[in-house]
Protein backbone atom coordinates (compact mmCIF):
# COMPACT_ATOMS: atom_id res chain seq x y z
CA UNK A 1 0.00 0.00 0.00
CA UNK A 2 1.16 3.52 -0.78
CA UNK A 3 0.89 6.62 1.37
CA UNK A 4 -0.68 9.91 0.32
CA UNK A 5 -1.24 13.30 1.89
CA UNK A 6 -4.52 14.86 0.78
CA UNK A 7 -5.02 18.52 1.60
CA UNK A 8 -8.57 19.81 1.19
CA UNK A 9 -10.15 23.27 1.12
CA UNK A 10 -13.87 23.73 1.56
CA UNK A 11 -15.77 25.78 -1.00
CA UNK A 12 -18.54 28.16 0.08
CA UNK A 13 -21.00 25.31 -0.46
CA UNK A 14 -18.83 22.95 1.57
CA UNK A 15 -18.68 25.38 4.49
CA UNK A 16 -22.48 25.62 4.46
CA UNK A 17 -22.76 21.83 4.44
CA UNK A 18 -20.31 21.34 7.32
CA UNK A 19 -21.93 24.10 9.35
CA UNK A 20 -25.42 22.63 8.99
CA UNK A 21 -24.30 18.97 9.29
CA UNK A 22 -20.83 18.52 10.85
CA UNK A 23 -21.27 14.73 10.88
CA UNK A 24 -21.23 14.84 7.07
CA UNK A 25 -17.44 14.73 7.36
CA UNK A 26 -17.62 11.24 8.90
CA UNK A 27 -20.10 10.14 6.23
CA UNK A 28 -17.67 11.23 3.52
CA UNK A 29 -14.87 9.33 5.31
CA UNK A 30 -16.95 6.14 5.04
CA UNK A 31 -17.50 6.81 1.32
CA UNK A 32 -13.75 7.29 0.80
CA UNK A 33 -12.98 4.04 2.62
CA UNK A 34 -15.61 2.23 0.51
CA UNK A 35 -13.60 3.31 -2.56
CA UNK A 36 -10.58 1.42 -1.22
CA UNK A 37 -8.69 4.13 0.63
CA UNK A 38 -7.83 3.87 4.32
CA UNK A 39 -7.76 7.11 6.30
CA UNK A 40 -4.80 6.81 8.67
CA UNK A 41 -5.11 10.29 10.17
CA UNK A 42 -7.26 13.37 9.67
CA UNK A 43 -6.67 16.88 10.95
CA UNK A 44 -8.64 20.11 10.76
CA UNK A 45 -6.21 22.94 10.08
CA UNK A 46 -6.15 26.71 9.91
CA UNK A 47 -4.69 28.42 6.87
CA UNK A 48 -4.72 27.51 3.21
CA UNK A 49 -6.22 24.05 3.81
CA UNK A 50 -9.16 23.10 6.01
CA UNK A 51 -8.25 19.39 6.29
CA UNK A 52 -5.06 17.36 6.05
CA UNK A 53 -5.55 13.63 5.60
CA UNK A 54 -2.96 10.87 5.66
CA UNK A 55 -4.21 8.11 3.39
CA UNK A 56 -3.17 4.61 2.45
CA UNK A 57 -4.23 3.26 -0.95
CA UNK A 58 -3.24 0.51 -3.35
CA UNK A 59 -2.23 2.89 -6.16
CA UNK A 60 -2.38 6.36 -7.72
CA UNK A 61 -5.45 5.48 -9.75
CA UNK A 62 -7.60 4.83 -6.67
CA UNK A 63 -6.49 8.06 -5.01
CA UNK A 64 -7.15 9.96 -8.25
CA UNK A 65 -10.64 8.48 -8.37
CA UNK A 66 -11.30 9.64 -4.79
CA UNK A 67 -10.00 13.15 -5.53
CA UNK A 68 -12.17 13.46 -8.66
CA UNK A 69 -15.24 12.08 -6.88
CA UNK A 70 -14.88 14.46 -3.95
CA UNK A 71 -14.02 17.47 -6.11
CA UNK A 72 -16.91 16.86 -8.51
CA UNK A 73 -19.38 17.48 -5.69
CA UNK A 74 -18.46 21.14 -5.57
CA UNK A 75 -17.94 21.20 -1.81
CA UNK A 76 -14.16 21.01 -1.68
CA UNK A 77 -10.95 21.18 -3.66
CA UNK A 78 -8.10 18.76 -3.08
CA UNK A 79 -4.34 18.73 -3.50
CA UNK A 80 -2.80 15.29 -3.13
CA UNK A 81 0.83 14.29 -2.65
CA UNK A 82 2.36 10.82 -2.85
CA UNK A 83 4.43 10.20 0.28
CA UNK A 84 7.14 7.86 1.57
CA UNK A 85 8.06 7.13 5.13
CA UNK A 86 11.55 8.30 6.03
CA UNK A 87 12.70 4.69 6.44
CA UNK A 88 11.38 3.73 2.98
CA UNK A 89 13.11 6.77 1.48
CA UNK A 90 16.45 5.85 3.08
CA UNK A 91 16.05 2.22 1.98
CA UNK A 92 15.42 3.35 -1.60
CA UNK A 93 18.68 5.33 -1.58
CA UNK A 94 20.80 2.34 -0.59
Amino acid sequence: MSLYIMMSSLTDEGRKTVKSNPLRIKEVNKEVEAMGVKILAQYVTLGQYDFINVLEAPNNEIVSKVAIELGSRGTLQTNTLAALTLDDFIKALK
